[in-house]
């Protein structure tokens, strides 16, 4: 497995993700933060408010907790592909004595290999995980082969703009990073638009500040 995945799979990692590794992409990426995150999901999923949502490389599970405490969702589906970052998110629902645990439940997989049926979910939500994806396009193929048509893809990522996306070296540059870590890095709104169209996505919508980046899009209705 690339870098970039088994890094997450580290025990430490998972314990420090939300004891200050995610709140660090405030400071340096723009990120709003758990709660205006969560504010803005909502208005993107409002066409599939009550359906089923699977919260896709959901790390701890900070925004599968959100979700199924929401009661927005009638299931929620934490899936990673890291065991211990699970083993965290189980942990975080145990110390939370009024959680509906009847709402949510987790799964192990890889994001290329989804284990669910062809539209058969009708939210996606992805946080902070595009850029860690070995392979995007792949992913989001298989995001849009579960999701119901009308269904929704809903993620956040960041964005390297400005002077970098200028340097005529940046495109190699970027293949070399994918090659060695598996992560990757978007220079632009309109690379992410390809990538959902791609992909067979359509109304790709994005909100944007400083380096962070929510997009979503939607599965065609037949």
């Amino acid at each position: 497995m690339p870098a970039s995945t088994e890094l997450f799979r580290f025990p430490l990692v998972s314990f420090l993700y939300e004891r200050g590794w995610r709140q660090s992409f405030s400071i340096w990426g723009g990120f709003p933060g758990p709660e205006k995150e969560f504010e803005l999901i909502k208005e993107y999923m409002k066409p599939v408010l009550g359906g089923s949502i699977i919260d896709a490389s959901c790390g701890s599970g900070m925004f599968s907790r959100l979700f199924a405490k929401s009661g927005l969702f009638s299931l929620v589906v934490a899936l990673d592909f890291s065991e211990t970052m699970l083993q965290q998110c189980y942990d975080f629902i145990k110390q939370d004595k009024n959680f509906p645990q009847e709402n949510l439940i987790m799964v192990r997989a890889d994001i290329s290999r989804l284990p669910f049926p062809s539209s058969s979910v009708d939210a996606v939500h992805a946080g902070a995980a595009l850029h860690c994806w070995p392979s995007p396009s792949s992913a989001v193929a298989e995001i849009s082969r579960v999701l119901k048509p009308g269904g929704m893809f809903v993620a956040t990522t960041y964005i390297v703009d400005g002077p970098f996306s200028y340097l005529p070296l940046s495109r190699p540059l970027r293949q070399n990073i994918a090659q060695i870590s598996g992560s990757h890095v978007f220079l632009s709104e309109k690379e992410l638009e390809e990538l959902c169209t791609s992909c067979g996505l359509v109304n790709f919508t994005s909100t944007r500040n400083r380096m962070f980046v929510m997009i979503s899009a939607m599965k065609p209705v037949v």
